[in-house]
Parts: C-alpha cells; structure tokens; sequence
C-alpha cells in the first residue's frame, strides 16, 4: 500500500517545517537540526555524532589477513570473506569507520611503485598476491557507509626474526628500497641482539622525503577518507641501548645542540609536512595519530599528566601535545590501556581529563584508544576480569564533551567478546547509529535537500525512495551517503527531535543513481510511521532534512 501523498497545501506546510528545522551549513553545524544542543535535551547515551572505530592490524598478521588465508585454496576469495566478516562485525555494533593497516613495515597493501608488496598477504616478501587489497579494503568499507582511515607506520622496516627480516637487509624483498639505501636504516637494537628490527633513520632528510612519498601514493590513487599513523616513530627504549645517530645528528642537525631537541624536530618535520601533502592534494582527507597516552607527567612538566609512566616525549622522541596545539593533525587517539582508578602510574580517570584540556580551543579532535584487548585475559590483572571495565570507560567519556569517540584495539579482540565486554559497552553506548563527527575547518559545501519520492509498505518492511538534486557542485558539494530517521505517528519533527540519535534509524551510502531507495526492515506492520532523508557529504555535512514522507497504513 502507497503512503498518502501530501496535497499542494500539506506539501507546502511540510516543506516549511523542514526549513524550520534546518539551515544550511558550510560545515560542521547539524544542517538538519540548526537547533544548538544546548537548547535541546538529548540522550548522552545515543549521541548523534560519534566516532566509532575498531583497528584492523595486519602486521603479523594480527587481524587481517589472517596467516590460515595465505594457505586456503582460494587465497583471495578467503581474505576477502574474512574482510567482509569484519565489517559486518562493525556493522552490527553501529560503528561507523575502521581504520585498517595498509603500510605495516615499509610495504604496502597496494600496488606501489615505491615499495615491495606486504608479506603478510602471501607469506612471501614482496610477492604480487594478484590482485589490489587497499581498492577492496576501500570499497568494502564505503559499501556499508564506513569511512577508510589508512594506517600507515611511517618508519618501520622489518619484524624481528624468526619470521621477521630483523636487522637481516638480505632477507627484505628483492625489490626492497633499503637493498639499494641501507645508509637510510639503522638497526635496534643492535643486530645480533633479541628483538632487532631495522627503522629508517627519521633525521635522514631523504627518508623522510621518500616515506612520505611513498605513503601520498595510497592517497593520491584511493578514496580514502583519513590517514592514520600509530605511535612507532623513533623505536621504544630496548634495555640500555642506545639509538646509532651520532652521524647523522653531525650531518644533519640543522642548528640544533640538544640530540633530545633534534629528534622531536625530526618527528615534528614528519606530521606537518604530511599533513600539508595530504590537504594540498585532496582537503577532505583527515589527518590522525593515535600515540602512547602519556605526553609527560606532570613532575618532569607543569603541563604534564598526573601519572608516572613512560613519557612518549622522551622515549620516542613524539611531541604530541604540541601536534594538538599546532593543529598539525585532524584528530588524535591517544592509547588509554589503562584501567580507572588505584593505578597511579596512568589512570585512565585523570587521562581523559587531561586529554580533554589539550584539545580543547584547537581544531582538533578527541578519540580514545580502547584496550579491548586487555578485557578478561588474566596477563593483565585482576581489573582487567571486569566484564564492565570497557563500558565503564565510555561511561567517563561522556563528562567530558571533548571526547568525540573511540577506536578498539582490535578486531580479533572485539570479536572475541571476552567477559561479554564487548556486548555490554555496544548495548550500553552503541546502542544507535551515529554519524562522525563533523570538522569545521574542512572544506565543505551546503547540499541540497533530498526528495523522498515513495514511500509504501512491501513484505519485508518499509521502501523510501528519494532523489537528490544535482548541484554541480564537485566533490565537495556531492551527497555520498544518506541519513535516514524515522518517528513513531504521523506528524512534523520539531528540530530538536533531530538533535540526537533516537530517531536515526540508519545511514546508506549513496549509489550514484538518479534515484535511491532503502528498506526499513524493522518497521513493524500496521504502524504508523513519519520519514525524513537528509543527504551528508564527504566529510559527514548534513544537508536540510527532506520534507516528511508519512506511512499510514
């Protein structure tokens, strides 16, 4: 049965409650709800706007693709069904993007003309696998309406042995560029040593130049939607060794005396050169580091944290709070792996907060990195066997409005559902979908207002059809997914009924057809229902809500 359609009068009426309920934005204000959030009452625990992430690792072949995959007798059929698998797992906890490792030691999961293919696609360094991973990865994520951030580590080069290259060049690929550039790497610890790994040398003016090329491919020739880099910059402290730089701080120390001083420089150079490479060829394309969640402790720093942990400041030589400060990345996703309270030397309670206070008055914005994978394994203590601890955690997030999401370390782990954590803090906080977060200094254009053309009942739940007018506008005015809300009864939304995520019912990434359509599977026959479309962009700008599609009987 056909919904009732709205005659000249009804049409006009509707239309104007949608305008009353949206203005058009540029960027980050709701263009369907213009109501500030502060005039509305709204439900913390369905926040429209959320970032909701998990990490798929391949290093090691940690999540994806998994070591059995290289074996099957279908390799690529079966990386690709475990992929899907993922993604249909963060589908069903309402997340909406992953972040995947595409680059995990100086490879790549694409078809690079800079540096050999991952062996953790084949089991073999540098072997073709046949096919392109990162197009799939890519268009798998956006078939379910989830942003791709491409996680890169920018200098690592090999895994220790056995298994790994280690400090052994002659092990890398063939085709291996640091076969040709071994004056580029340096090995720590020492070759010969348990652990020993090869980096590329960041103060090395030419590594960095080359490894920032090599990750720009990846951007420049996929869709991706953010660039993400871990917290490996220069190496963890590995007992009393010492990082082997002498010479290159003498080549290279550009005026500095402090070796301390050059090296966070170096790492400096990185994040802002590679986020100006990343604006200057697609300005849509988010920027993020998830580094180890201390900055400094407040007693070596005023402006430090009330912890006593390792300092990534000293140790990896990463400036973190001043990447925030500068405003020289998008988001930050510091790695909370900490439980709350009774752990003085990182409390995940006075990590947040002090969190919080960096970001805020930047640009930047807040995720927490969730230690999923701490939950119910006894290796880490007795804290850790609390079924609650994770949702507990999402419960701080909420007193501080800074915090923006969280991304869960990782897949397998959440999966696992050790303790029932994971359905616990998904029922608890993930309850609905949400959009991402919008981010104001992007670039963006207003969008139109979709049309929902028909509305009726079928046997498996409700279809809308709607068309979105073309503007022209590129592909910063284009409409890539949709949102669509729907309410109890037949009437006009009030503005604030747009300021949370009760009504959300689902996101759908547009298919480029003149016009789409959608099921409501879960509409419950004979019910009355009110509908609206809004159309969202690349960087999640919502345009004004549709006029009401009613569904009577």
């Amino acid at each position: 049965m056909k919904a009732i359609r709205l005659g000249a009068a009804g049409l006009a009426a509707a239309m104007l409650g949608a305008l009353v309920a949206a203005t058009p934005a540029s960027a980050a204000p709701d263009a369907a709800t213009a109501a500030s959030t502060t005039t509305c009452v709204t439900d913390p625990a369905t926040p429209k706007r959320q970032f909701r992430a998990m990490w798929i690792s391949s290093v090691v072949n940690i999540d994806w693709p998994t070591k059995a995959s290289q074996t099957a007798p279908d390799r690529v059929a079966a990386q690709q069904a475990e992929y899907r698998g993922l993604l249909d797992l963060a589908e069903r906890l309402n997340h909406n993007a992953v972040v995947v490792q595409v680059r995990p030691t100086a490879d790549a999961l694409w078809p690079s003309p800079h540096e050999p293919w991952s062996e953790y696609l084949t089991g073999i360094r540098g072997q073709d696998p046949g096919w392109d991973p990162l197009a799939f990865l890519v268009a798998e994520a956006h078939e379910r309406n989830l942003e791709f951030h491409a996680w890169f580590n920018p200098y690592r080069v090999s895994m220790p042995a056995p298994g790994g290259a280690g400090a052994d060049i002659s092990k890398l690929a063939p085709n291996h560029p640091v076969r040709e550039h071994p004056e580029w790497t340096f090995a720590y610890p020492p070759a010969g040593v348990a652990g020993s790994r090869l980096y590329y040398n960041p103060g090395i003016p030419e590594v960095r130049e080359f490894v920032q090329t090599a990750m720009m491919d990846a951007v420049s020739r996929y869709d991706i939607d953010g660039v993400h880099f871990d917290d490996y910059f220069y190496p963890y402290p590995s007992g009393t060794h010492q990082v082997p730089d002498d010479a290159t701080f003498a080549a290279y120390h550009r005026g500095f005396t402090d070796r301390a001083d050059w090296r966070r420089d170096n790492i400096n150079l990185l994040i802002q050169e590679m986020n100006a490479r990343i604006k200057s060829v697609k300005p849509w394309v988010k920027f993020g580091v998830s580094p180890f969640g201390i900055w400094r402790n407040k007693t070596v720093d005023p402006l430090g944290s009330d912890t006593t942990g390792s300092q990534s400041y000293e140790i990896i030589s990463a400036d973190t709070r001043k990447w925030v400060k500068q405003e020289w990345i998008d988001y930050v996703v510091p790695q909370l792996y900490w439980y709350i309270g009774q752990y003085p030397a990182a409390d995940y309670a006075r990590l947040v907060p002090w969190w919080a206070d960096v970001v805020s008055g930047t640009r930047v914005q807040l995720y927490i990195g969730q230690a999923d994978y701490k939950s119910g394994d006894p290796a880490y203590g007795p804290f850790w066997q609390n079924p609650r601890e994770l949702s507990d955690h999402l419960t701080l997030n909420r007193q501080y409005p800074e915090v923006l999401g969280n991304v869960h370390f990782s897949a397998v782990q959440v999966r696992a559902n050790r303790l029932g954590a994971t359905d616990i803090y998904a029922a608890e906080h993930y309850s609905r979908p949400a959009l991402v977060p919008t981010m104001s200094h992007l670039p963006a254009k207003p969008l139109l207002m979709p049309v929902i053309t028909d509305t009726g009942r079928q046997d498996d739940g409700v279809r809308l059809s709607w068309r979105q007018p073309a503007d022209g506008a590129g592909p910063l005015g284009t409409a890539t997914s949709y949102a669509i809300y729907r309410f109890d009864g037949v009437g006009l939304a009030d503005r604030c009924d747009f300021a949370d995520a009760a009504h959300l019912v689902d996101t759908v990434r547009a298919d480029g057809s003149a016009t789409q359509s959608w099921v409501d599977t879960t509409a419950e026959a004979g019910k009355r229902y009110t509908y609206h479309v809004t159309a969202l962009d690349r960087l999640a700008n919502e345009s004004p809500a549709s006029p009401p599609s009613f569904v009577v009987r």
